[in-house]
């Protein structure tokens, strides 16, 4: 096992930069090395953030547009918004492998990560998908189908919340991640939580969020929140990993790689 300095140094010197080797954080025990013997943290780089804009979601449905705005303000793409991207993407139920066809357009660096290939047929148990999961299954599957020859490389496998800390404390990714919107919600107090577009039954909701920090002393996550007022916020590992692990989210987590080629002049007819 690597310990985590070496790891981390891997990291921020450029050693793990594709998908194949986000795995040697796969099995690596983070919390285990976050005290000496004394209870005292003994982290070499205990927190980072990356500064992510704000944006807000403008329907109940394009959460996750919002997301994918925020990365392309991240990386200095300030030429589309939230409307921009409706048109591309065609379509107002949007999936996770929308997004990532969304971002493989833009020329986006990143990593697909989940544990369905495809769309999950038991969800059409829950009603947040019984709607539109009739429609949507052929359409899905066949993005799944297509994305190995269109370049996009998806990872099928359960990513760790400690893997997650240690890749956003390297400084080169932030994360889109899929959430249960009613976990999220009952997580946060109620002041520190202002959701303008779900607040109504207890039943499993999608929604897409920006992981951009972490840290170590707290063992909080800074997150980015299109649904809520606020223009940053936090939450415990413990309740973003029952969040994200929801029956319905299929863990799904688009791993953005923030050293990209120059994408500042990508401009699309």
């Amino acid at each position: 096992m690597w310990p985590l300095h070496i790891l981390l140094n891997k990291l921020l010197n450029g050693a793990c930069n594709n998908v194949h080797d986000v795995n040697l954080v796969e099995s690596y025990n983070f919390k285990s090395t976050l005290r000496n013997e004394k209870g005292k943290k003994d982290v070499l780089i205990q927190s980072h953030f990356i500064d992510v804009p704000h944006i807000k979601q403008e329907h109940t449905w394009d959460c996750g547009l919002a997301c994918v705005l925020m990365v392309l303000r991240t990386l200095g793409i300030n030429h589309y918004d939230i409307e921009d991207l409706e048109a591309f993407c065609n379509t107002n139920s949007i999936w996770t492998v929308d997004l990532a066809y969304l971002l493989h357009k833009f020329s986006i660096s990143f990593s697909y990560i989940t544990v369905t290939l495809g769309a999950n047929p038991k969800f059409s148990l829950e009603s947040f998908y019984e709607k539109q999961l009739g429609d949507d299954i052929v359409r899905v599957n066949m993005l799944f189908k297509k994305s190995q020859e269109t370049g996009i490389n998806i990872e099928c496998r359960s990513i760790k919340g400690d893997e997650i800390a240690l890749l956003i404390m390297s400084g080169k990714y932030i994360i889109i991640a899929l959430v249960d919107q009613y976990v999220l919600s009952q997580s946060w107090t109620e002041d520190l939580y202002i959701s303008d577009f779900y607040s109504g039954p207890s039943g499993y909701t999608g929604h897409y969020i920006v992981i951009c920090g972490y840290d170590a002393l707290t063992d909080e996550f800074e997150i980015r929140d299109p649904a809520s007022s606020r223009s940053q916020g936090t939450i415990s590992s413990i309740c973003l990993e029952k969040a994200r692990k929801s029956f319905g989210t299929d863990e799904d987590i688009l791993l953005i790689h923030l050293e990209n080629p120059d994408t500042s002049n990508i401009l699309f007819q």
